[in-house]
């Protein structure tokens, strides 16, 4: 796991350990005696409320009645479940191929209304073309992946961009300009993403802001990340897939794609940079 992936995943079960160690503490209990009333070990105990060790659901089921407070159980339970899908790492994810995994985040995409998205390496899924899009996962494919669906994986992205015709919902996307002249195939499938960029820019419902490249930055580049509505984020690193719903952190990289998107271009002057790398193509 990426440092950035166990940091935050550690977070948070620091976060159900405090909650389980307030829980001991406002019935009177030590760690010795909660132990002796589950029938632990105290090391246990000592492991599970510093976040050395995760509780299992049955730990979470046993220190509440001992605790007396089986009516938390269910919610424990449920920030539990989400300590444990926070991260996935790619080879997991992506063992029996790559369409399961496009298919997985499908609900996901059904649902939202408001997207926000930020690309420092590739241009955003939802605004490939379809021989962009089977140029980056055939890549993906032949780095890390044993099964050969790449076709079945690009139909299913390309069905995903569905969404963008929906004119209930929004999509704001901010682009680093080294992306519109960063591309893994050949010169007319980067000139064909890169006149996309242009006509999806022009939907009514649809931003695309470009980060110039630039000394005196007041923002660095950062990993590529989605922000669903408010309460959600992903965040695809080098070895796998984060998902963050604590508020904070939702606010955390909303404030950052805020900060980056003041220091983006848009409309004439995002068209003027994708023409620029277009003819930079020859």
């Amino acid at each position: 796991m990426s440092a950035s992936g166990s940091s935050h995943v550690q977070a948070a079960r620091k976060v159900l350990a405090d909650r389980l160690r307030e829980m001991c503490r406002d019935a009177g209990l030590d760690g010795k005696q909660l132990a002796s009333l589950c029938g632990w070990h105290p090391s246990k105990v000592s492991r599970i409320s510093t976040a050395k060790t995760a509780p299992s659901a049955e730990d979470l089921l046993v220190w509440c009645r001992a605790c007396g407070k089986e009516d938390q159980a269910a919610d424990l339970v449920a920030s539990l479940r989400a300590v444990e899908g926070m991260w996935v790492e790619w080879r997991r994810m992506e063992r029996t191929g790559l369409r399961r995994a496009q298919e997985a985040v499908l609900p996901l995409f059904d649902r939202t209304v408001w997207f926000r998205a930020y690309s420092s390496w590739l241009v955003p899924g939802l605004l490939q073309t379809r021989g962009y899009t089977e140029d980056v996962l055939r890549a993906v494919q032949q780095r890390r992946v044993p099964v050969d669906d790449v076709a079945d994986a690009v139909r299913v992205r390309m069905d995903r961009q569905r969404v963008l015709r929906d004119g209930r919902r929004r999509f704001a996307f901010l682009i680093e300009e080294s992306v519109l002249v960063n591309g893994l195939g050949d010169v007319d499938t980067q000139a064909e993403q890169l006149e996309r960029l242009i006509t999806a820019g022009a939907l009514p419902n649809v931003s695309v802001g470009i980060v110039p490249s630039r000394l005196n930055r007041t923002r660095m580049p950062v990993e590529g990340f989605w922000i669903f509505d408010t309460t959600q984020v992903n965040v695809e690193l080098v070895s796998g897939h984060l998902t963050l719903t604590q508020p904070s952190e939702v606010a955390m990289y909303a404030g950052t794609f805020a900060a980056l998107g003041d220091m983006a271009v848009y409309g004439s002057n995002a068209r003027a940079l994708i023409a620029a790398a277009i003819d930079a193509l020859g």
